[in-house]
């Protein structure tokens, strides 16, 4: 499954079904440019199993207001629409497998 772009206006629709992961980023984020090939290997690896959605915070700032977003990259795992797990800053791939695996 692709990565898809979130935004406020389609937010609620993207994280409504199944395990979704979703990235709050922003474009000058140092970490943020760090995972984001990591997300592409999860999504290559697991994307039938989880969702990946990213949100940029500079031009979605309701919903990472929503979620109470104060550092980035912040990580949030929903089932079905229901939060379920966040977590922030950098992690390998492995460890976001596991938190993924841990929380569904």
């Amino acid at each position: 499954m692709a990565i898809v772009q979130g935004t406020d206006s389609n937010f609620q629709q993207e994280i409504a079904e199944g395990v979704v992961l979703v990235d709050f980023w922003a474009a000058w984020c140092g970490p943020c440019k760090m995972i984001a090939p990591v997300l592409e290997e999860v999504d290559a690896e697991i994307g039938n199993e989880v969702k990946i959605v990213k949100v940029d915070v500079d031009n979605n700032q309701g919903t990472a207001g929503e979620y109470g977003i104060m550092s980035i990259p912040s990580l949030l795992l929903f089932v079905d629409g229901e939060l379920k797990a966040k977590t922030a800053g950098f992690m390998p791939k492995e460890a976001l497998i596991d938190f993924i695996n841990d929380n569904k």
